[in-house]
């Protein structure tokens, strides 16, 4: 199967829809078996390689950036398609 050319890693954009969705790295690494700090630094390589923001760091909860939330409802169509087809 080849690779789809710019698309992130599928494990970084399940990271990224989970956090979404939760608001806050800590329960986002609960619900994927992975510490506060991995999922943080996985959002900041994925930033990194979007050129853009996608959360605004808050004391004890992240909140979308407008185009953070953009691609979070996007991303959360396509796990839900996926979710149907298998």
């Amino acid at each position: 199967m080849d690779r789809v050319p710019n698309l992130p890693p599928v494990n970084a954009i399940r990271v990224f829809e989970t956090a979404a969705r939760l608001g806050n790295f800590t329960r986002t690494g609960e619900t994927l078996g992975m510490t506060q700090a991995a999922v943080s630094y996985r959002i900041k390589l994925l930033e990194d390689r979007l050129g853009f923001t996608l959360f605004e760091r808050k004391a004890r909860h992240v909140e979308l950036t407008a185009r953070g939330a953009r691609l979070a409802r996007g991303t959360s169509d396509a796990f839900r398609l996926l979710e149907r087809t298998f």
